[in-house]
């Protein structure tokens, strides 16, 4: 594509989320505002928002690139980013709307009465939302460097720089708006294109499908091992993402955090239809594109490479747009949450403790991200679900729904579950995509039991320490409230 339209499209994303992000600040006045929104987001703008920073770098590029290179065992990935919301539908959403909590150790401190699980959780916290935003940098800079011919690092920079400007500037208020607007416009971005792509195809008869669209990179299929443990990631994953489960803070009460998920499982049923159509497209027509290491660009580079002309300059326009925005909403809610975190346990929980905490939460992953080469995204993006799954949502799911949970079984659990998750992702760094074992490549069959198992036997072991206040906890957590506002 020409690089100064993809320059353009960049430049125009950036200032729609700094003028969204700056609308914000003149309605974001109280600590509420800047941590939660007051508490008064209603369930489509909540649904939307979350839409916005969920649909990352991984759902955006990935899914198309490894739907691209592994056909159908791909397909795991966009069925248990979705199904993972159901499983916060059915356990998660209302029970930890109604906790009254800023945060997750807000949370786990409250359940179990302990300072020491407030700080280990904490710790979690963090470093998963710096694995996290860390391929969103790679992402960026993938795309900086395919649209526009400039250095890769500019992307990551430019990302870090505007998310910092907008978080800053009005907090969780600022960002709502922001991400709204951004799953709307990654929805269109990717729509759009994808239809022109499939009419122009269907219609000139002109492309033949490729020899090596059956298997373009000569892969072996993923084993029923593979599959079942991406799924358990996944599944168990979005349960414990900090920058999703703080948006259910943000909702006035239990019925609206239910009402807010029910309307996330169809916005991203629709959007991973698109995703879904770009790696089937590419596995049929552009195969060239995985044998040369340019699966994760597939999104980017369809548009331009069938549509010629002006109108396929446009497409691809937009796609970058998209792109962009993916990049930003997840960032955006990642360093949100991350924020209302360190500035609640390191800087006091005040206005200015949390935009320094922003500061922070932005910066070190972007240190991270010039010193790390980018993985294939979608599936970098599901070793840190495995890692959650493994560490925030046990603590979660027994903490919601189990009394017999103590501080000393949540710690070792945590512990026990980020060791052999985060031991097995450092190995695989070390031995290369080539030379790891299956079952360390995907840990989160045996990671995730192992760390409920801890929880549990160390629990019961020390029941005693059950906290006096968990009755009353409970009860909260699990006792309807009527609607703050009825709904029509």
């Amino acid at each position: 594509m020409n690089p100064a339209v993809g320059l353009v499209a960049l430049v125009v994303v950036a200032v729609a989320t700094a003028v969204i992000g700056f609308y914000g600040l003149r309605i974001s006045r109280t600590t509420g505002d800047f941590y939660v929104a007051s508490r008064t987001v209603k369930p489509w703008w909540n649904a939307s928002a979350i839409g916005g920073e969920y649909l990352s770098a991984a759902s955006f590029l990935g899914v198309a690139g490894l739907i691209l290179l592994s056909g159908t065992d791909a397909l795991w990935f966009p069925v248990g980013y979705t199904a993972g919301y159901l499983m916060l539908l059915l356990f998660v959403a209302a029970p930890l709307r109604r906790s009254g909590a800023y945060t997750i150790p807000d949370f786990t401190e409250a359940r179990l009465d302990s300072r020491a699980v407030r700080r280990v959780t904490s710790l979690v916290v963090v470093v998963v939302g710096w694995l996290y935003i860390v391929p969103q940098l790679h992402g960026a800079a993938l795309t900086i460097r395919i649209s526009t011919g400039l250095p890769a690092w500019v992307g990551s920079v430019a990302v870090v720089v505007i998310v910092c400007l907008t978080v800053v500037a009005g907090g969780m208020r600022s960002i709502t708006f922001v991400q709204a607007f951004q799953y709307w416009l990654k929805l269109t971005a990717l729509a759009v294109p994808v239809l022109f792509l499939i009419f122009t195809l269907a219609g000139t008869g002109g492309h033949e499908v490729a020899p090596a669209a059956v298997n373009p990179t000569g892969l072996a299929p993923a084993g029923p091992y593979q599959n079942i443990s991406l799924l358990v990631a996944l599944l168990f994953g979005t349960l414990g993402l900090p920058h999703v489960l703080v948006r259910f803070y943000t909702n006035p009460d239990g019925h609206s955090a239910r009402r807010t998920t029910l309307i996330v499982l169809g916005l991203l049923s629709v959007f991973y239809l698109f995703p879904t159509a770009y790696g089937l497209l590419g596995r049929m027509f552009a195969p060239e594109l995985a044998r040369s290491g340019q699966a994760d660009a597939v999104v980017l580079l369809l548009p331009g490479q069938f549509i010629g002309g002006t109108a396929g300059d446009l497409l691809s326009a937009l796609v970058v747009a998209g792109a962009f925005a993916a990049f930003l909403s997840t960032t955006s809610g990642l360093v949100v949450s991350l924020a209302g975190v360190i500035s609640q346990d390191v800087l006091g929980g005040s206005v200015r403790g949390f935009r320094l905490a922003a500061v922070i939460a932005a910066l070190v992953p972007l240190g991270f991200a010039f010193m790390t080469d980018s993985l294939a995204l979608a599936g970098s993006v599901g070793l840190v679900f495995a890692f959650t799954a493994s560490t925030v949502c046990p603590v979660l799911l027994l903490g919601i729904w189990w009394r017999g949970l103590t501080d000393t079984g949540a710690i070792a659990g945590m512990v026990t579950g980020g060791m052999l998750c985060g031991g097995a992702m450092v190995s695989g760094s070390f031995l290369g995509a080539a030379g790891t074992p299956f079952w360390l490549a995907q840990p989160a069959a045996w990671s995730v039991p192992a760390a409920f198992a801890v929880m549990v036997f160390v629990s019961r072991a020390t029941r005693k320490r059950v906290p006096r206040t968990m009755a009353r906890v409970m009860t909260r957590l699990h006792t309807p409230e009527r609607p703050l506002v009825t709904e029509r």
